[in-house]
């Protein structure tokens, strides 16, 4: 059974501006990433390539580009990645307005 729920205005505010900013907390999260990746070792470098897979979807990394980087699993080449996303090379797939498929 789905529930509706029902936000307080306060947290339908708080929850519209995480959407709205959502481009640029992906670009702050790729960036740490990549960063963690220099020192990870072990499963928490395989959870952290996986994450940084995620991040570089949502910011619309074109897939050819997104599987090279998942496969070399080398931070240096994530980092420019971060650097095409920080200098609008990559440019985020348009935002789906509410009510469309």
């Amino acid at each position: 059974m789905a529930t509706s729920r029902n936000y307080s205005p306060y947290q339908d505010k708080i929850i519209k501006r995480f959407y709205d900013n959502r481009e640029s907390i992906d670009q702050t999260r790729l960036s740490d990433l990549a960063a963690e990746l220099y020192l990870a070792e072990g499963k928490k470098r395989e959870r952290l390539w996986k994450q940084a897979g995620e991040v570089m979807e949502r910011l619309g990394v074109p897939q050819s580009r997104l599987d090279h980087v998942l496969k070399s699993a080398d931070p240096a080449i994530l980092a420019e990645v971060v650097q095409d996303v920080i200098n609008g090379h990559i440019q985020p797939p348009p935002k789906k307005k509410p009510g469309t498929p």
